[in-house]
């Protein structure tokens, strides 16, 4: 039997992550009881190569999540291509020498779970948030030929300030995708800034949120007629990926 048993997730305050009770019931489901999840909470991800550091022999993969998509590249031996041109790990594969190879399966969860839902007037998106979720988000928009703009408190290139939308730009964009952490349990009465006023049947709001099923900003949109997704299918299907690629 593969010595290789032990799994993680890496982040900053993940009690409520998703991760750990999906790959424990899916142990008990394949039967492999040696089997085990960890969450590995640190405050900085500098605390990372500790985790391996004497057991690297018996891990086998890591998940990363906020705020460590990014940061944890620099420990990294390998990035596959998809990761690379992202900017953002979420999927780290130790292989039988010890070497981190770093992947990206966020974009295939959300590309596979947003796909059934397009309809032919889906051509351009807003991202609400830059972080490492954002960068998944807008690479399987551009593979899907949709084009986007990110939305931020902070004016650079290819951006809308949250004060700047107006109708004309929620006329113009008709997908709409939550990459913040707003809204997550137990600030359910938190959701982005933006005009929901202007929202019509015509839009598609996806939340990445799974934490409330129904985020406030889901909430808003489904008021106006708007196709609603959270973020649970997403996270299901770049989960399977993690675990093909681990055992690849």
């Amino acid at each position: 039997m593969n010595k290789r048993i032990k799994f993680g997730l890496l982040g900053k305050n993940i009690s409520y992550s998703f991760s750990r009770k999906y790959f424990t019931e899916k142990f008990q489901k394949l039967g492999l009881k040696p089997y085990k999840y960890y969450n590995f909470d640190i405050p900085e991800v500098e605390e990372f190569p500790f985790i391996l550091y004497h057991k690297e022999h018996e891990f086998r993969g890591l998940n990363v999540t906020i705020p460590y998509k990014e940061s944890v590249i620099k420990y990294l031996n390998k990035i596959e291509s998809n990761a690379k041109e992202i900017g953002a790990v979420n999927t780290i594969k130790i292989t039988d020498e010890n070497k981190l190879i770093g992947y990206n399966t966020d974009f295939y969860g959300f590309q596979k779970s947003i796909e059934p839902l397009l309809k032919t007037h889906h051509k351009k998106a807003l991202i609400l948030g830059t972080g490492g979720a954002s960068k998944a988000v807008a690479y399987a928009l551009k593979m899907m030929k949709i084009q986007y703009k990110f939305v931020s408190r902070k004016l650079a290139e290819n951006r809308f300030l949250y004060t700047q939308l107006n109708e004309d730009i929620l006329k113009e964009y008709t997908i709409i995708i939550n990459c913040t952490p707003i809204g997550t349990h137990p600030n359910i009465d938190d959701a982005p800034k933006i005009p929901y006023h202007y929202l019509s049947s015509n839009h598609l709001l996806y939340d990445l949120i799974y934490n409330p099923a129904k985020t406030k900003f889901l909430n808003e949109g489904e008021k106006k007629g708007a196709v609603i997704k959270n973020g649970l299918e997403m996270l299901e299907l770049q989960a399977e990926k993690s675990w093909e690629i681990w055992n690849s």
